[in-house]
């Protein structure tokens, strides 16, 4: 179990701040993804969860049962390095998805569908214009915290 109380701090940020009572037990849908997306080297347990998320919640403009996909662009269209590391992710995500034999036609269809349509609404999303001149450095420059795993 993690417990994070007003920010997860890992290659990006998550604010939790006035999140944490939306949703319980745990933190809303958005967040979740925003969680598993912020990570710069990502494995195929966390792939495997972001599919199972996709797979289980529709992606919408509410926090009940449903991803929210105004929320996502919103905190993504302030900050470039982490708008990268989503996209990326959310690519690589499409990519898994062709080996992973577990999921039926159907299931693949739906998350790919899901997919585009998060990232539609990313793309969409204004951008501010510290993003804008975040974005023209592009990945010359680290757009991430290195982190390394703990291991006991």
């Amino acid at each position: 179990m993690d417990v994070f109380f007003d920010k997860l701090e890992f290659c990006h940020t998550i604010v939790f701040s006035g999140r944490l009572k939306i949703d319980s037990p745990t933190v809303p849908l958005a967040d979740l993804l925003l969680a598993k997306m912020q990570i710069v080297k990502l494995n195929e347990k966390d792939v495997k969860d972001v599919i199972i998320l996709l797979t289980e919640h529709d992606i919408g403009q509410a926090n009940n049962e449903m991803i929210d996909a105004a929320y996502i662009a919103h905190n993504l269209s302030d900050d470039w390095g982490f708008y990268y590391t989503f996209t990326t992710n959310m690519k690589k995500v499409v990519a898994f998805m062709k080996e992973f034999p577990h999921l039926k036609d159907e299931e693949r269809t739906d998350v790919l569908a899901k997919v585009n349509k998060m990232l539609g609404v990313v793309e969409t999303e204004p951008k501010s214009f510290k993003w804008k001149m975040r974005a023209r450095v592009g990945t010359g420059t680290k757009w991430y915290n290195e982190v390394d795993e703990y291991i006991r």
